[in-house]
């Protein structure tokens, strides 16, 4: 349980990550990802990178550029503009995608954007491996500096299933309604290089 704890990336590398030690059962029809992160970072930046023997962004949550976030499902990306807020402040983002209508829905510190599209019909992997703060380019390797995360992660879940509003509120609270694949409060990780858990 690492309730009120953060792993801090103190440093741009290309061989410091987080290796969560778990994956889906099954194949995913829909999925929720959410995470906590604190950066002053204003390049490019991979927050959360799943990665199948068949595609390296199967699932990718990305930090383009200040004011966007993207979400890649199966190799093809959707953008979210955000307020670029404080620098100071720690951001909560969630996002969910649903393989029927391949509707993505994408929230900011529990404020939801417009619902965009990608990947419609489409089926996740399930053999994967799940790395923070690195984007993998073939499972945990093809590690770039540039695309680095500097700073602190917390509060990180998945689940099988889309989220409501309600949900994300829990998610943020670390109280989770429904029980994920894995959680913040149940955390299978392995640390890679230079990362560290700090209270």
């Amino acid at each position: 349980d690492l309730f009120g704890s953060v792993l801090v990336f103190p440093q741009e590398t290309n061989d410091s990550y987080v290796l969560v030690k778990a994956a889906p059962e099954q194949p995913l029809q829909n999925f929720s990802v959410c995470l906590r992160s604190y950066t002053d970072l204003t390049r490019p930046y991979s927050l959360f990178s799943y990665s199948t023997k068949s595609q390296d962004n199967e699932i990718l949550l990305l930090k383009p550029k200040p004011g966007e976030y993207r979400l890649y499902v199966g190799g093809k990306s959707v953008s979210f503009a955000v307020p670029k807020g404080s620098p100071m402040e720690a951001r909560h983002v969630c996002a969910t995608w649903e393989a029927t209508t391949g509707i993505v829905r994408f929230w900011l510190d529990g404020k939801a954007g417009p619902r965009k599209g990608v990947r419609k019909g489409y089926v996740v992997g399930n053999e994967a491996v799940v790395v923070l703060g690195q984007q993998q380019d073939s499972r945990t390797a093809g590690f770039a500096v540039g695309m680095s995360f500097v700073g602190e992660i917390s509060d990180v879940y998945m689940w099988d299933a889309g989220l409501s509003g309600e949900d994300v509120y829990a998610a943020m609270d670390n109280r989770p309604i429904e029980a994920p694949i894995f959680g913040w409060r149940n955390f299978p990780f392995e640390t890679k290089g230079e990362v560290y858990l700090k209270p």
